[in-house]
């Protein structure tokens, strides 16, 4: 196994490490605390290594933050509206941890804030394991989850493996900070993203989905072709204005199910491109909109609105209440399998 180092501990005093992958001119590094991406490092345009990724240089503000800068998020990433959801002719009671009205990233203490068990670990992966028994923040079943990290000369993949002893919800993604000019180089604004999707799903204004499948077309949630994030961003649109920005699940337009394009995006600044490679039926495009009051990043940077994007491969947020989306139901002894992974090239 690569050499890990430690990364402080938690409250109640478990250690938590942080593993360092390579693959030629790529490192990324990873702390067991909500398994979360620390750090990954790219070759720009000219081969000097750029952090791509916000991050911390020490645990506590990992612990306090609350943003879930790099973490593995479940059981059920983003938000369930009304914090329950009905399975089987029961309803399920989840905390209500957003907005005192919905559930969002799990609960209280979702995935993104334990501590995984590394399993198994090279020079260019790593596999982490938890354990969420029955009833844990309110869902069915003892659910079983590994993830591996595999770093390769193009990039970054990310495979998702669960397993429950009863039906249960199960939406697991990765709640990284993108900023591919470099993690304190300051606003997002002028990167491009491109989202290969004709349609999106609209939300209230607490960020629920309306169950509404909505086409792009003529609106700034149209982002089919490269397009500065900044460009449309401050636009007097409904769904941008309430969430103040954008923080939307987009419906890539090929087929779930196999490994497809689902998103791109560039930095002029380092000529770094990312191309974001998917299973799931949706991905959440987040612009940073509340990091203002972060703690600061790696070395200081002073971490505010807009500095960094997410790209959360997903089922659609509230899945588990609207019948005409994508079902997320993990039946008992079924396998959840996901991969996502995230492609760098530089000119």
């Amino acid at each position: 196994m690569p050499h890990s180092i430690p990364f402080g501990a938690a409250p109640d005093g478990t250690a938590v490490e942080l593993y360092t992958l390579t693959a030629g001119a790529l490192t990324c590094s990873v702390i067991t605390f909500g398994g979360s991406l620390h750090s990954l490092r790219v070759p720009d345009r000219t081969g000097k290594p750029v952090d791509v990724l916000l991050g911390f240089d020490t645990l506590e503000p990992y612990l306090t933050h609350g943003k879930s800068l790099g973490a593995l998020v479940g059981r059920y990433a983003n938000r369930i509206g009304g914090a329950k959801f009905p399975l089987n002719g029961k309803t399920y009671s989840l905390a209500a941890n957003n907005n005192g009205v919905n559930h969002l990233h799990g609960g209280l203490v979702g995935f993104n804030h334990r501590i995984w068990t590394a399993e198994d670990a090279g020079d260019n992966y790593l596999t982490l394991s938890l354990f969420s028994p029955d009833g844990e923040e309110g869902y069915p079943g003892d659910l079983t989850v590994r993830v591996t990290y595999t770093l390769t000369e193009e990039g970054l993949t990310i495979d998702y493996w669960a397993q429950s002893s009863q039906d249960t919800v199960c939406n697991l993604t990765n709640h990284a900070y993108f900023n591919l000019s470099g993690h304190d180089s300051g606003p997002v604004l002028d990167q491009t993203i491109q989202l290969p999707a004709d349609f999106y799903t609209p939300t209230d204004p607490l960020s629920i989905p309306t169950g509404e499948i909505a086409p792009v077309e003529g609106t700034p949630m149209d982002l089919r072709e490269p397009t500065p994030i900044g460009a449309h961003i401050g636009e007097a649109f409904p769904q941008l204005l309430q969430a103040g920005g954008y923080d939307h699940n987009w419906i890539p337009n090929d087929e779930a199910g196999t490994l497809r394009p689902i998103a791109r995006a560039f930095s002029a600044v380092t000529g770094i491109s990312m191309e974001v490679l998917s299973t799931l039926p949706g991905v959440q495009f987040y612009t940073g909109n509340y990091l203002n009051g972060c703690p600061a990043g790696k070395g200081g940077a002073p971490y505010a609105n807009r500095w960094g994007f997410c790209l959360e491969t997903q089922f659609y947020p509230d899945s588990p209440n609207h019948e005409n989306f994508p079902s997320c139901v993990l039946r008992a002894g079924e396998i959840f399998r996901h991969t996502a992974a995230f492609r760098f090239s530089a000119k």
